[in-house]
């Protein structure tokens, strides 16, 4: 019986472990959102800043332009950046600057902005 209430013990631990590092990298995402993303794309992901209109870029809280983006191509684009037909930058890469989960954890982040 002592052993039985070690182990869920041990369980509950664990699921609030991982719910508090799910939180805490949410709010990481969101601050990686807000220093790299939000000038452009928008602290609500729809690209009405003046950047953003400048650029053309997405509305992310769109489901037709949520359905069109895969994720392998969002995370493709956050790593390599984006230039224009003339070569010209248009949005910077990321790969030397974020960590892969960093970025995966932005394609998740754009994601939401669906739902919103």
């Amino acid at each position: 019986m002592k052993n039985i209430n070690i182990i869920r013990s041990l369980g509950v631990a664990i699921i609030i472990s991982t719910a508090v590092t799910t939180y805490a990298q949410a709010g990481d995402v969101g601050g990686l959102w807000a220093k790299n993303c939000a000038s452009c794309h928008g602290k609500d992901g729809k690209g009405e800043t003046k950047m953003g209109k400048k650029l053309s870029v997405k509305d992310y809280t769109d489901a037709k332009v949520q359905d069109s983006l895969k994720d392998d191509v969002a995370l493709k684009t956050i790593k390599e950046g984006v230039k224009d037909e003339a070569g010209k930058e248009k949005m910077k890469p990321y790969a030397e600057i974020l960590s892969e989960e960093e970025m995966k954890g932005l394609v998740e982040y754009i994601r939401a902005f669906k739902a919103k």
